[in-house]
């Protein structure tokens, strides 16, 4: 499979946030049918958040063909989520569905245990729901939305981590999903390139906190993504150009960020924790 070679995205918007996949034109690229597997999470098991789509999903197929079991855990896209789910037992593996709001601990603790029940025991967790609203000035953040998204994209995986850690052993892995705009910083997403910039401290520090019990912590940054969140916060005309900017002159597909995510939860990153990896469309950051 071949990603385009430069941005082709028609108009569009979507009213509700966070954004279904299957209302996207043209549909997001999840899959590569040419991945070759090898087997590198046989017998594994995996908690994705924001799996019902876009990158998430991306990486619950690519983790099913390489053996592992998951579990998807998303806010409210159920139509998405059910073509997850399909994806991944399509390709003879276990996936469980679990609908929750994870800005509140209590939500989050009870989520994760209901994955690792069904599982049987949790090897990865894949820190990655977020949302966005861009706004042109400080001044036009309210409170509520500050909270809002530093909620949903960093307390979250906070809450997450904290209540996956009896479950992780020696082996295990953690892989957070950060942006870009970490950074290099962005005019109209200041509330959420904050989180994502709280989100690499919180993978360094928790790196240096679980090396000595084997479980390694690693993040990922992507740039511009084609998925529900870009669709759902942007404004037509915005989609219209979403990723022209970068020197690759386009976005990537949900696909493209899939193998790092497998990297880092694999054996073959053993001896790598408490790192950024940038998959940015060629944007260079030092």
């Amino acid at each position: 499979m071949q990603p385009q070679e430069k941005n082709v995205f028609p108009p569009q918007h979507q009213n509700q946030h966070p954004g279904k996949e299957s209302e996207m034109n043209p549909a997001p690229q999840y899959d590569n049918p040419n991945y070759k597997a090898a087997g590198k999470l046989q017998g594994k098991t995996a908690v994705i958040t924001g799996g019902d789509s876009g990158i998430g999903r991306a990486v619950a197929v690519a983790f099913a063909k390489e053996g592992a079991d998951v579990a998807i855990i998303y806010l409210n896209e159920n139509s998405d989520a059910d073509q997850t789910v399909a994806d991944v037992t399509k390709l003879d593996r276990k996936c469980i569905k679990i609908a929750a709001d994870l800005k509140c601990e209590q939500t989050v603790t009870d989520a994760l245990t209901q994955a690792v029940n069904e599982l049987g025991h949790l090897d990865i967790l894949i820190n990655n729901a977020g949302v966005q609203y861009p706004q042109n000035s400080i001044s036009d953040i309210t409170k509520d939305q500050l909270l809002h998204t530093f909620e949903s994209n960093f307390f979250s995986a906070f809450y997450l981590t904290k209540a996956a850690l009896p479950h992780l052993s020696t082996g295990s892995a953690i892989i957070n999903t950060t942006s870009v705009t970490a950074f290099e910083g962005n005019p109209t997403l200041i509330d959420y390139s904050a989180t994502k910039g709280a989100i690499v401290s919180f993978t360094r520090s928790m790196a240096l906190s679980l090396v000595n019990q084997g479980v390694r912590v690693n993040a990922v940054a992507p740039g511009p993504v084609w998925t529900p969140l870009i669709v759902s916060s942007f404004s037509r005309e915005k989609v219209q150009t979403f990723g022209s900017t970068t020197p690759m002159q386009r976005a990537a597909q949900p696909f493209e960020m899939a193998p790092l995510y497998v990297f880092l939860a694999c054996e073959d990153s053993s001896d790598i924790t408490g790192q950024v990896f940038h998959i940015n469309s060629g944007t260079v950051i030092n």
